[in-house]
């Protein structure tokens, strides 16, 4: 027994609306594409690593001497280890933010925020950062201090910074 079954479309234009349609969206206006923006020239940076040390050779170390002080060879400039660390020296300067300043007993304090949000009061003399940074001078828009970093293989050097008022 053999089924037969055919499926003829119909002679009617059921599509008409589907055509409108078509026409409608073609009928929009076409946008324009923004032009290629000018490609700025860039110039090239030449490192030159002379007199800088080797990053695959290891660090030299501290000589120690025989009374256990430790002596760095060069300039002399070396940060005091044995000196107890002050709150602020937790912190990088980077994160640090001068709010302002306290006039008390013909001292100027300076205001100092952390990224902890705690504001803690300094003066000349106190240390913050993560490089031994001494303050110098307070004044009422900056503080000025001096940081002892690493220049060389167990040599170190002064580095005079700025924390300006933020707030």
């Amino acid at each position: 027994m053999t089924i037969l079954i055919s499926l003829t479309g119909c002679g009617n234009d059921d599509n008409a609306d589907l055509k409108q349609y078509i026409s409608e969206v073609k009928a929009i206006p076409k946008g324009t594409i923004k032009p290629i923006p000018d490609i700025k020239e860039i110039e090239p940076y030449l490192f030159n690593p002379k007199g800088l040390r080797d990053p695959f050779k290891p660090l030299l170390q501290v000589e120690q001497s025989d009374d256990g002080n430790t002596s760095s060879p060069g300039n002399g400039i070396k940060p005091d280890f044995n000196r107890r660390k002050e709150e602020l020296e937790a912190f990088p300067l980077e994160v640090l933010k001068m709010v302002g300043t306290v006039a008390m007993k013909k001292n100027l304090w300076a205001l100092i925020k952390a990224d902890d949000g705690t504001i803690h009061r300094v003066q000349a003399g106190n240390y913050l950062g993560k490089n031994h940074g001494r303050i110098l001078h307070i004044n009422a828009d900056k503080i000025e201090l001096m940081e002892i970093v690493p220049d060389k293989p167990g040599q170190w050097r002064e580095q005079q910074t700025s924390l300006a008022l933020t707030e």
